[in-house]
């Protein structure tokens, strides 16, 4: 999590003092998110195919089409003579100096049943869609949410839960005759806020049509709960572990340990709030940092409040006084209406058999979510096509190049994310661009070298920035260089600021008897000595560089947000924010999920609100071996700790320390200057508490 600069070696072996899971958003104009595309009725179609663009390197893509009334310019109209703007009130203002004024389209998706017409030819088409697309009729659809939940799209044999695949789910349940409701099985997931919030906007879509949605807890906390006060009915086994006591954020340090076995962490961090440096040189958290997380748990603790009121019927008070009960006994939620019952999963089957018509002899009709994915968009009549708007997504941690072990398909490589920008911006197949981000940053050079790519893109072709969990540091030093940028309401973002350090491992040495000798020519040669601390005058280079690095990140962004030096200072220094907070000083333009960021790609690149468009996926990975053999249920267990330690820098390096005898300071160090957010985590009680019962 930290590097250092002009050579020196920099901290990235051990984990970093908080966790941040992370989530996805989607918008088309006149779909998705399209409350800022265009106000009206709207209908979405999809489809998955393969372009033509290269026959070498075929990108998957999807095509969407939109229908609606578009009242969109007689609302600005009345918005102007309102002196308003006509863009949500959360939406940046401007007196911050932020890039644009302009009103942005929303892009929010409206079900719209059917027509005769319509209805007829998705029948025929049912009847001649391949056997591994059929779906009995009166079906249940099973989703399972568990575990982590990625922006990315998945590969082919990937076991991960996608959020664009999940999203698209409930998208075709919304339209899918076939489909009688869904059954959502809920267990503790791995993602942020911003997934959570666009898996809600999917689930309000769905509901439109009218089906049933049943939510089912097994093990849930507040983000669990979140997702199943959302459902019609939420229902949980008699000895379910659900625990809602409120949310925390905590901070881990290491000083002391490293005081103790002899390692002096020498970090430079820039930027009064910029705390991943904390972790190592520090024993207790920083009055900033102190501050800066404060108001993170104060944002997502009001929109939980907020939004469990809503979706339940109660008031605020209520919810309050629901966390500081300290309930846990099942009965009390039932009671207090925040459960329907409590039943286990085959009595719920039993009920919905009734609800169905189907005989108690009879088994209940269902589809699972890894089946129901294999159904088209084109089956149901979503599809369609036209413009093209390409689709990048930079899901991650940023490096210059890719680590010798790798599980995960998720990380930026500088080289490969700019082929893909180049290929792109060279082509003239796509009207504008569409870049979500899901990352904290990391390496400085790399998140520069593709802010130069993008902007040389945003040159030719409106590109637009779609921020997920977490679009911080290197990632909104990215985000920085498109025309708008758009991010959830708790997004994590920011954090404009850099990190650099070194270990000093000079007593740790002496103590095992280790010991190591340099013949140098020049003054600064030894820069990255870990044997002993830094020169005065390397001490001076060492500052010198990270301020240098900082003031070229800050100067670009104050450039891009169009703001005055001075006053992006005020909101940089390393600080994070939420995207709702970002969006009032002027880092974000707009709030809203995927869909809204197409919306805003149709309205910049001159495409109707009510044209189709053909989304072209062009960040599909490619699964390794190794990550097949973490989803595989035959891996001898012995090895499950080394999967699970290798999908970490800093386990990497390890490993890769273990297989080919690599120097000692490299195990704990890596080269260059970081623009990378501390892991943030804002939660509840965590899993391991909630299970920790056994008989």
């Amino acid at each position: 999590m930290s590097a250092a600069s002009a050579g020196c070696l920099v901290a990235a072996g051990i984990p970093c003092s908080l966790h941040y899971l992370k989530e996805v958003k989607a918008s088309v104009h006149g779909h998705g998110d399209l409350r800022s595309s265009f106000h009206g009725t709207v209908r979405l179609k999809q489809t998955v195919s393969f372009s033509p663009y290269k026959a070498e390197k075929r990108q998957s893509f999807r095509r969407f089409g939109a229908r609606a009334l578009d009242d969109t310019k007689a609302e600005e109209a009345k918005q102007t003579e309102d002196g308003t703007q006509s863009s949500s009130s959360n939406d940046s203002a401007s007196t911050n100096g932020s890039a644009t004024k302009e009103a942005f389209a929303t892009g929010e998706l409206q079900y719209q049943a059917p027509g005769l017409w319509n209805g007829f030819v998705t029948k025929c088409r049912m009847l001649i869609a391949p056997p591994w697309q059929r779906v009995k009729k009166g079906s249940v659809l099973k989703l399972k949410l568990s575990g982590s939940i990625t922006e990315q799209v998945p590969s082919r044999f990937s076991s991960t839960l996608s959020l664009p695949m999940l999203c698209q789910n409930l998208v075709k349940a919304a339209n899918d005759p076939r489909i009688a409701g869904i059954f959502l099985r809920i267990e503790p997931v791995e993602c942020g806020w911003g997934k959570i919030d666009e898996i809600c906007r999917h689930i309000d879509y769905y509901k439109k049509s009218g089906k049933f949605l049943i939510g089912f807890m097994v093990v849930a906390g507040e983000k669990e709960y979140y997702l199943a006060s959302k459902c019609d009915q939420i229902y949980a086994p008699p000895n379910a572990y659900v625990s809602l006591l409120g949310l925390k954020v905590q901070a881990t340090f290491l000083g002391g340990v490293f005081e103790k076995v002899g390692v002096e962490p020498q970090v430079q961090r820039i930027g009064k709030y910029k705390s991943s440096g904390d972790t190592f040189a520090r024993k207790d958290m920083s009055e900033a940092n102190r501050e800066m997380l404060t108001a993170l748990l104060d944002d997502i603790y009001d929109n939980w409040v907020n939004q469990i009121a809503t979706s339940r019927g109660k008031t605020v008070k209520e919810v309050e006084d629901l966390l500081n009960a300290g309930v846990f006994k099942l009965e009390n939620l039932k009671e207090g209406g925040w459960i329907s019952d409590i039943k286990y999963e085959d009595e719920i089957d039993e009920m919905l058999k009734k609800k169905l018509d189907i005989a108690e002899d009879k088994k209940l009709r269902s589809v699972d979510y890894r089946r129901y994915c294999r159904v088209k968009e084109w089956t149901l009549g979503l599809s369609g096509g036209g413009d093209r708007i390409a689709v990048i997504r930079a899901v991650g941690g940023i490096s210059r190049t890719r680590g010798g072990v790798s599980l995960s398909s998720e990380g930026i490589v500088s080289d490969s994310f700019i082929e893909k920008i180049r290929q792109v911006r060279d082509s003239k197949d796509y009207k504008a661009v569409v870049l979500r981000i899901d990352s904290p940053g990391g390496d400085a050079l790399a998140s520069d070298l593709m802010w130069r790519e993008i902007k040389l893109l945003a040159a030719k072709k409106p590109v637009i920035a779609s921020m997920v969990d977490v679009a911080a540091s290197g990632g909104y030093y990215m985000a920085m260089a498109c025309d708008v940028i758009v991010a959830e309401s708790l997004t994590l973002t920011g954090s404009i600021g850099v990190i650099t350090a070194k270990f000093n491992l000079g007593e740790l040495y002496q103590r095992v008897g280790y010991n190591k000798e340099i013949i140098s020519r020049g003054r600064f040669a030894e820069l990255d000595a870990e044997q002993r601390p830094f020169t005065n005058e390397e001490l001076e280079l060492f500052k010198a560089s990270a301020q240098n690095s900082y003031e070229s990140f800050r100067n670009k962004a104050a450039l891009s947000r169009r703001m005055e030096t001075e006053k992006m200072e005020e909101v940089a220094q390393g600080r994070v924010w939420t995207g709702k907070a970002a969006s009032e000083r002027g880092l974000v333009d707009a709030l809203g999920g995927f869909w809204r960021a197409i919306a805003v790609a149709k309205q910049k690149a001159g495409i109707s609100s009510d044209a189709k468009v053909s989304l072209v996926e062009f960040s599909r990975p490619q699964t390794s071996p190794l990550a097949l053999l973490q989803g595989g249920a035959s891996l001898a267990s012995v090895l499950l700790p080394l999967l699970d330690l290798a999908q970490t820098e800093s386990g990497r390096k390890f490993i890769n320390f273990l297989i080919h005898g690599a120097n000692l300071s490299d195990v704990s160090s890596s080269r260059g200057i970081q623009a990378r957010m501390e892991d943030i985590s804002v939660d509840g009680l965590g899993f391991g508490s909630r299970n920790d019962s056994s008989l």
